[in-house]
């Protein structure tokens, strides 16, 4: 089995755990102990705003105001996970493809406040997280497909419409896949 990092898990129309229905999860690390990786579809009831504020972090650029922070996931939901493109400039920044990497530092917080962080970034509050062999499991069981990561998806697609986009990355219309699955 190859690592899943690089790569995004969009579960199928079977997968009926609450925590993951209808989600694409971007995968940020993936080897012999396990994988983490944050829920990139699903808004939080917080927006930037508020994060930074119960941070005591001074929010300069307003623009960023009202930005969605997102469920990533049900493990740590108290810790903020920040995927973003650009350098790798930012403490504890972890490259998982090409231009794209995930940290869970203060200071691109910090930048982004004042209008000095990256390009693009998607802030999450938890993430989720699959022991040894686990989601190797859980791909034999039909519940994910895999797609490699894709930043336009992550950064430009709305939020309403990257299941179907990542899907739709495979050639896969997930209207058209039936929500149920059996053994011959």
């Amino acid at each position: 089995m190859a690592f899943l990092t690089h790569h995004m898990l969009v579960a199928l129309p079977a997968l009926q755990d609450p925590d993951f229905a209808r989600s694409v999860a971007l995968i940020c690390q993936h080897d012999g102990n396990g994988a983490m990786g944050v829920v990139v579809n699903r808004p939080s009831e917080y927006t930037l705003g508020d994060v930074l504020e119960q941070m005591g972090i001074v929010l300069v650029d307003q623009r960023l105001r009202e930005h969605r922070v997102l469920a990533g996931g049900p493990v740590h939901p108290e810790r903020g996970f920040v995927i973003h493109d650009g350098d790798t400039g930012w403490d504890s920044s972890l490259a998982i493809a090409d231009d794209l990497y995930v940290t869970t530092s203060r200071d691109v917080l910090e930048a982004m406040a004042v209008g000095e962080g990256p390009d693009n970034a998607i802030v999450a509050l938890g993430c989720a997280g699959w022991g040894a062999g686990q989601l190797e499991h859980e791909l034999t069981e039909t519940s994910w497909l895999t797609v490699p990561a894709d930043a336009q998806l992550l950064f430009d697609t709305p939020l309403d419409a990257r299941w179907q986009a990542a899907a739709g990355r495979l050639g896969v219309d997930m209207m058209h896949v039936a929500s149920h699955s059996g053994r011959a």
